[in-house]
């Protein structure tokens, strides 16, 4: 038989806290995919992108295993495989590094976007399935063909819109308003992708584990993430070009005539992929 589910067992709890962490991922990875463009930056650019990257992977993971905590089926029980736990986090982590580094490295051109925000929307809907793969239920899983469709096509579309705004999107606040739009769009494809899922209880009267031990083993994966994001917070927020929202950077000193050397600031940003006479 057919057991009844629910995303939503604490209450709005879980998708309020998935949400916000959705926010925060990507709001630290619009940050620091930008820090990578700007004049100057050129040297550390691997590493904004490598922080851009593990920030919108672990915040979209984080936010996949916290809506989970909310996750039941009346009458099955319900488990987690830690090796494929893990691997969905690392897989969301690479392919979102795929996508952050051909934007940062070839710019915004449509073909680019185009081809980036495919690939690192398949990777997102990937690692939502195989965090769904990862739940060892006494029972069946299914899935609705056209509604796992729409959550990928919705995935797609989610990370390209992401990535044309880290790339186009100038200043702090605007990033900030894309970034609450973005968790909108990652936290609406996962629960797209929950409403393709239906259950099929293999044997009655199974009787699940405590909610209790479930909920310890998801904030136990979800811990490292966490920490992840807290501490990429911590490196924007020492950024003050970041936090300002300032596009202008001084250039490095250059010579002068008659061998002075001088520091001036420049009146205006060079845009993003501009090339000098």
């Amino acid at each position: 038989m057919n057991a009844t589910l629910t995303d939503f067992h604490y209450g709005a709890v879980t998708p309020v806290t998935a949400y916000l962490m959705a926010c925060l991922g990507s709001a630290l990875g619009l940050r620091c995919t930008v820090r990578s463009m700007r004049r100057g930056a050129q040297r550390k650019r691997i590493g904004w992108l490598s922080l851009a990257a593990v920030s919108i992977g672990c915040g979209i993971w984080t936010m996949h295993f916290i809506a989970m905590i909310g996750f039941s089926v009346n009458g099955a029980a319900v488990e987690y495989n830690t090796r494929l736990t893990l691997l969905s986090l690392a897989v969301a982590i690479v392919v979102v590094a795929v996508g952050v580094f051909l934007v940062g490295y070839l710019g915004a051109r449509p073909t680019v976007l185009g081809t980036a925000g495919l690939v690192m929307g398949l990777g997102v809907a990937a690692m939502h399935y195989i965090g769904m793969a990862a739940m060892d239920i006494s029972g069946t899983i299914r899935y609705e063909t056209f509604t796992v469709l729409l959550s990928v096509l919705v995935a797609v579309v989610a990370a390209t819109a992401a990535l044309w705004a880290a790339v186009s999107i100038q200043g702090f606040w605007a990033s900030l308003g894309a970034s609450l739009v973005m968790g909108i769009a990652v936290t609406g494809m996962h629960y797209t992708g929950m409403a393709a899922v239906s259950v099929h209880i293999d044997h009655a009267g199974t009787s699940p584990p405590s909610s209790v031990t479930i909920m310890s083993f998801l904030l136990a994966m979800i811990a490292g993430p966490v920490t992840v994001l807290v501490l990429a917070a911590v490196i924007v927020m020492f950024d003050p070009e970041l936090m300002l929202g300032n596009d202008e950077v001084s250039p490095e000193p250059r010579p002068a005539v008659g061998g002075a050397f001088t520091a001036g600031r420049s009146s205006s940003p060079v845009p993003y992929g501009h090339q000098g006479p």
